[in-house]
């Protein structure tokens, strides 16, 4: 993809790593060259400068064939004025924009703008965590949760469990694991072995979260 990125603060330059090293085609734009420091050595994308909005900004950065526009600058109405810009003008198939202030949560989903809100994903995160009482939760679905940790078979006195006994013994669904080392991932099928301090992503419910604990690594 032709991605183009507008602000590189700590949010637009980690983005534009990631395409980047992800092996897509980045440019980012900011007015302060300066920024383009913490993009560091590595990055292979191109740097722009100017102000996102202006018509020939975005052409220099290649807006004529761009896949995705990310607006993140750290003011909302900058990031609103470079979205329609981008969206009306040039046509960009996907535009998405940083929103710092929830109050115009409705204003964008009116305009029809994807959009993501820093402060709403940071205090929902933090509000299920508080409510879930435990670090690990994931996600709530219901009565079940999902949740993700490294295994601690230490004080089972073993160094590895098979699936199906996991599963059987705390009524509890392992999706996904990546071992210790980071040498592999996989989703597991019943006969799968996961070993200590192996990372498992695991749906249970919620009254057997208790009995599951002295599996999580603190």
């Amino acid at each position: 993809m032709n991605i183009i990125i507008v602000g590189c603060g700590r949010v637009g330059s980690r983005l534009a790593m990631l395409f980047s090293e992800a092996g897509h085609e980045v440019a980012i734009i900011d007015s302060n060259p300066a920024s383009f420091m913490s993009l560091g050595r590595n990055f292979e994308g191109r740097r722009v400068i100017g102000v996102g909005f202006d018509e020939d900004v975005l052409l220099e950065a290649g807006i004529d064939e761009c896949d995705v526009l990310a607006a993140v600058t750290d003011i909302d109405n900058s990031n609103l004025m470079i979205a329609e810009v981008a969206r009306r003008l040039f046509e960009v198939p996907h535009v998405l924009a940083r929103l710092f202030n929830p109050d115009r949560e409705n204003a964008y989903l009116q305009l029809g703008f994807d959009y993501v809100c820093g402060t709403n994903l940071v205090a929902e995160e933090m509000y299920s965590k508080v409510i879930a009482g435990l670090g690990s939760h994931v996600d709530s679905m219901g009565d079940f949760e999902l949740l993700r940790f490294a295994l601690n078979l230490d004080e089972l006195d073993v160094e590895s469990v098979r699936v199906r006994d996991l599963e059987r013994k705390h009524q509890l669904r392992v999706a996904v694991f990546e071992r210790a080392d980071g040498s592999a991932s996989s989703i597991p099928d019943e006969e799968s072995v996961l070993h200590n301090g192996d990372i498992v992503i695991v749906g249970v419910h919620k009254d057997m979260i208790d009995s599951l604990k002295h599996y999580m690594r603190d």
